[in-house]
């Protein structure tokens, strides 16, 4: 049985702070598929639609028939652990410094057999369930996990180094007097965290459940205003060293399109909300969280950006607000890859209709910030890139792979 994770120490301050290695990264443009359906939690390998031969690793053609008729489809990820090794050396910086680390070979139900990395609860012999996970280096790994639940699950090594847990770390949430904000906090503490850093930007605005939770002793009420540089520097100065995830939940949301609106004031409010203070956290926040990617149990992990479904398509009567989602997407896909180097991994959680004041006139369905609380926090447990939250963002993805361009005309009117 996996031993429960203990809080790991204070950190020496005089310490030297190591510097994060990730594993190979190396994969062919094939396999990237497999990346992709790790980014988005499913399990997806190759499927032939000539013959329906299931094949591991991705090839070109298949290795039945010869088809090139290849797709990506979910599978049953089930199958038996045949044998297993422990790794006592590795030639490899990042495995060296994480020995001993246990690898096996399993045979699954649907054909293929798989090498695996592998939980510490299953034994040779066992049925397992695999799952696709994104490494450090934001590549597809396959897990062997028990099949069934078992106690401390989630603090094996290896499930940790393939998620981003906040059980024992410390997160910044950027505007915790919003709906989501408020909703994330409570997720975040029942989910272990052990410090939640609270920013509030509008102190004249009264919210006695923002007070309640601030007597938390986890909660720390700090003063940021995403919009002011000077306001995230300063915070930055202060708690920058210590933030291990950081949430960015401030948004700015308003009526209007762009052809008979004059005044560019709302597009100036918009992407100073939207996309400047995204820029300002990560160039103040970013460069530290990077420094202690590598730091262990409480290392730095992930960044999370909230946006709507309408960053990936306008919605003509909030016009200039879904080009400044956009414009947040863009960077966000930015800080992605910059931040790759350090294996720091940027989380969106795409949202339908939120149910809070800018939504009010609105009709059903809408999204719970609840909803959107509990969905970052599983994104984080199971270290995904990419989360849709509500009927209406999964109705829009499917709708977007299937006719774009009908989608966008629907909206239009």
């Amino acid at each position: 049985m996996t031993q429960a994770l203990t809080r790991p120490p204070r950190k020496n301050p005089l310490a030297r702070t190591r510097q994060a290695t990730l594993p190979p990264g190396a994969r062919s443009r094939r396999a990237l598929g497999l990346t992709a359906a790790a980014a988005a939690g499913r399990f997806d390998l190759q499927v032939c639609q000539e013959c329906n031969a299931v094949q591991y690793p991705p090839r070109e053609v298949c290795h039945v028939c010869l088809s090139d008729r290849l797709s990506w489809q979910a599978v049953d990820p089930t199958g038996q652990l045949l044998v297993t090794t422990t790794l006592h050396h590795s030639n490899d910086l990042y495995f060296r410094e994480r020995i001993p680390w246990r690898i096996g070979t399993v045979k699954m139900a649907v054909g293929p057999s798989v090498v695996a990395h592998v939980h510490g609860d299953c034994r040779d012999g066992d049925n397992v369930r695999l799952a696709l996970k994104l490494d450090r280096s934001g590549q597809a790994v396959i897990l062997a996990l028990p099949q069934q639940a078992t106690p401390n699950m989630a603090d094996d090594k290896i499930v940790r180094e393939t998620s981003c847990d906040p059980k024992f770390r410390r997160v910044l949430v950027t505007d915790g007097k919003s709906a989501v904000g408020l909703a994330t906090i409570d997720a975040l503490l029942a989910a272990g965290a052990t410090t939640v850093f609270a920013g509030e930007s509008r102190r004249w605005q009264v919210s006695d459940r923002f007070d309640i939770l601030c007597t938390d002793e986890r909660v720390q009420r700090q003063d940021l205003d995403i919009t002011d540089s000077d306001s995230v520097e300063r915070l930055s100065r202060s708690i920058g060293g210590k933030v291990d995830i950081l949430v960015n939940t401030t948004g700015y949301e308003r009526e209007g399109g762009i052809l008979h609106n004059r005044n560019l004031g709302k597009a100036h409010e918009a992407l100073d909300v939207n996309c400047m203070g995204l820029m300002r956290l990560a160039q103040q926040f970013g460069p530290a969280m990077a420094s202690r990617a590598a730091d262990g149990v409480n290392s730095a992990v992930a960044w999370v950006n909230i946006m709507s479904i309408y960053a990936h398509l306008n919605l003509a009567s909030r016009g200039i607000w879904s080009a400044s989602q956009a414009a947040a997407l863009s960077v966000s896909q930015c800080l992605r890859n910059e931040f790759l180097q350090s294996g720091i991994r940027v989380l969106n959680i795409f949202s339908g209709p939120i149910d809070h004041e800018w939504e009010q006139l609105t009709p059903p369905p809408r999204v719970n910030p609840s909803a959107i609380a509990a969905a970052i926090v599983r994104a984080l447990q199971d270290g995904v890139e990419d989360v849709y939250v509500g009927d209406i963002a999964q109705e829009f993805l499917a709708r977007l792979h299937d006719n774009p361009k009908g989608l966008e005309r629907e909206l239009g009117a």
